[in-house]
């Protein structure tokens, strides 16, 4: 299938689980996991850093379109996406990403990718929670949200990661 299908498929079936579905699971008033990140987290590598804001802000914008947020995950997903390229140099230390096409679990192993979407998730939350709150009153606030979303975010994406690996894993044989 043609790359720019998935990448479409991608962004529209995680836009839709995220307003359908994770918006409306309530787990307390400090945990908004966000899931739609997996979209940025898996563009391509070499991807140009125009496309990659473009794609950024238009996530987020689709999200705050469907939320009522104007401007929130528009604000935090292009900073994540703007912070891309250092997190992947931060990431990646001396290993070379000139064979990697797009990062993943299966190429670039699991604590890679790990620390990679730590990196990000922290980023996006760190941005969307003090953009929310405006304000630096509510740090406390901010910050446990952050504390306890980030980690619930990372273990859902994780997830869905697996499950569509297996999928693909299996199509394969």
């Amino acid at each position: 299938m043609n790359r720019n299908v998935v990448y479409i498929i991608r962004f529209v079936a995680l836009v839709l689980f995220q307003v359908l579905v994770v918006n409306h699971i309530r787990l307390g008033g400090y945990v908004h996991p966000c899931i739609y990140l997996i979209f940025i987290l898996l563009l391509p590598i070499n991807i140009p850093d125009w496309q990659l804001l473009l794609l950024g802000f238009g996530l987020g914008l689709c999200v705050d379109i469907f939320t009522g947020t104007p401007g929130l995950h528009a604000g935090a997903t292009t900073l994540m996406a703007y912070s891309r390229p250092a997190i992947l140099r931060l990431v990646s230390g001396h290993q070379k990403l000139e064979n990697v096409v797009e990062p993943n679990l299966g190429q670039l192993g699991g604590v890679w990718f790990l620390r990679y979407m730590l990196c990000m998730v922290l980023v996006h939350h760190f941005a969307l929670f003090f953009l929310e709150s405006f304000s630096f009153r509510l740090i406390l606030q901010v910050l446990l949200r952050i504390v306890i979303s980030v980690p619930v975010s990372i273990f859902l994406m994780i997830i869905i990661l697996f499950l569509f690996q297996r999928e693909k894993k299996q199509e394969a044989h």
